[in-house]
C-alpha cells in the first residue's frame, strides 16, 4: 500500500499545526547537541552542574539562555528530545514496512543508475549531504524543520530565506547529481 504525496504532505502540515497550536513549533537540530551533552555529562559529571539559580554548564553553548541546554542535559525527557526519538523510531518503522528487499534499501535504483552499487558510497553521500544541511541550517540559526517547515508556518521571514535558498541549491544539484536517471 502507498499512500499518495498529497495525502502526506496534508497529514505532515495537519501535524505541524497541532504541534505548534498546542505545545510549540517544531525544531530539533538543538536535541542534537542535547545528545551530545548527556554523552558529556556521563564522561565527565561536571559538564552540567545544579545552582541554586538552575543549571549550568562549563560549556559555552549549554550554559546560554540561562542554563536553558544544560536544563535539558540534565532533564532530557523533556517534548523536544521524545519527540527526536520518536522521529528516528517513526523512520525505523516506515522504513521497514517498505516492501523492498534489503539491496534496494541500501542502494536505491535511481542511485545505482547515477552511481554505482556501492554501500559504502551512498552512506558516504548520505552522510555528507545531512552533515551539510544540519551545518547550513544550525549556521543559519535553527535547522531545517524549524526554518522550513515551523518557520514558514509562522510567516517568519528567515523561515522563507532559508526555504528558498534550500530549493535554489537542490534543484541544479539534483539535476547535476542525478542527470542519467
Amino acid at each position: 500500500m502507498t499512500l499518495d504525496w498529497k495525502i502526506g504532505g496534508v497529514a505532515l502540515g495537519v501535524v505541524f499545526f497541532l504541534a505548534v497550536l498546542l505545545v510549540k513549533p517544531i525544531g530539533v537540530s538543538t536535541q542534537f547537541v542535547i545528545l551530545d551533552g548527556i554523552i558529556g555529562d556521563a564522561v565527565n559529571a561536571e559538564l552540567v552542574v545544579k545552582t541554586d539559580e538552575g543549571y549550568t554548564s562549563s560549556n559555552a553553548y549549554l550554559a546560554k539562555s540561562n542554563g536553558k541546554y544544560a536544563k535539558a542535559v540534565a532533564n532530557p525527557l523533556n517534548y523536544s528530545f521524545v519527540f527526536v526519538v520518536a522521529m528516528l523510531i517513526g523512520g525505523a518503522v516506515s522504513g521497514l514496512a517498505r516492501r523492498e528487499t534489503m539491496d534496494e534499501r541500501r542502494v536505491p535504483a535511481v542511485w545505482a543508475a547515477n552511481f554505482g552499487n556501492s554501500v559504502a558510497k551512498r552512506y558516504a553521500g548520505v552522510f555528507i549531504g545531512g552533515f551539510i544541511v544540519i551545518f547550513g541550517a544550525r549556521l543559519a540559526g535553527g535547522c531545517s524543520s524549524g526554518h522550513m517547515m515551523s518557520g514558514m508556518m509562522q510567516t517568519s521571514l528567515s523561515g522563507y530565506i532559508f526555504t528558498l535558498g534550500t530549493f535554489a541549491a537542490a534543484f541544479p544539484t539534483a539535476l547535476i547529481l542525478f542527470r542519467r536517471s
